[in-house]
């Protein structure tokens, strides 16, 4: 998941890391692939202190706002992580942080909707996050397994009829 996510972060991160005047061109790789690293390690965070059901209701939900406390969360660590690593200020980082990550979110979300792209499934990553390899989205959903949507989407891809 992390080599997906750090492609989605590339796709993304023209004007709020490429073009970041405040991020010097030499770390443009590494910020992307920081970025990357604290959106997996700040939802695994997130899981394990057992907000499992508002990281998958965020996916549910089809939109991942600045105003979502788990991209809030993801905000603020994205921000400290690249303010200390790569010596940007706190404000540009946070500027570049509260740019970027409500995109990349939404990106997730959407791509994660979408049947038609195979690149993440909500199962594979509630899997990751989790370090649950048994992991039931269906059941966290409430079991949703009919009448389309994520619910019955998620429902089917888990064998729940």
């Amino acid at each position: 998941m992390l080599d997906q996510l750090i492609k989605l972060v590339e796709q993304n991160a023209g004007k709020d890391i490429v073009q970041n005047k405040a991020i010097p061109d030499q770390h443009n790789q590494a910020a992307i692939k920081s970025v990357a690293e604290q959106i997996f390690n700040g939802l695994k965070s997130q899981a394990t202190a057992g907000n499992v059901q508002q990281i998958a209701g965020m996916f549910q939900g089809g939109k991942a706002s600045a105003s979502n406390p788990v991209v809030n969360q993801l905000i603020a660590s994205v921000a400290g992580t690249v303010a200390k690593k790569f010596g940007v200020s706190e404000q540009a980082a946070q500027s570049m942080a509260q740019s970027l990550l409500p995109t990349v979110m939404n990106q997730l979300v959407k791509k994660t909707n979408d049947p038609k792209d195979n690149s993440f499934d909500l199962g594979g990553i509630m899997k990751s996050v989790t370090g649950n390899n048994s992991f039931d989205v269906g059941s966290l959903l409430g079991g949703k397994s009919g009448g389309g949507g994520l619910g019955g989407m998620l429902g089917g891809m888990f064998g729940k009829k």
